[in-house]
């Protein structure tokens, strides 16, 4: 199997995959930034975060996983379990602010 034939069926070759790369590590970069400038509130902070951890999720699975060359069904089938995970997030969110205040300062 040539190396054309692998690219093919990836839906990708090695510049799609240096992007993403470059990409995720441009995100990465601005989050390491966030935290050292500071200057959003707690709150804004961590919503701004998990934005870009849910984008750099979605580029992961997608690409490295070859997600985007699946069939609908496959990904349509993991959309709940994302929904489950988005809530339960929501769920605990507000508890894990109150322990901020727990603290004896």
């Amino acid at each position: 199997m040539s190396s054309d034939t692998v690219h093919s069926k990836s839906g990708g070759g090695l510049g799609t995959f240096f992007g993403v790369w470059f990409g995720l590590l441009f995100l990465t970069a601005v989050e390491v930034v966030l935290a050292y400038v500071q200057v959003l509130s707690l709150k804004g902070m961590v919503m701004v975060l998990m934005v870009l951890s849910v984008v750099k999720s979605w580029l992961i699975v997608s690409f490295f996983m070859h997600l985007h060359s699946e069939r609908t069904s496959l990904v349509l089938s993991l959309i709940p379990a994302v929904v489950v995970v988005i809530t339960l997030l929501a769920m605990f969110f507000p508890d894990s602010l109150r322990l901020l205040e727990l603290r004896v300062p």
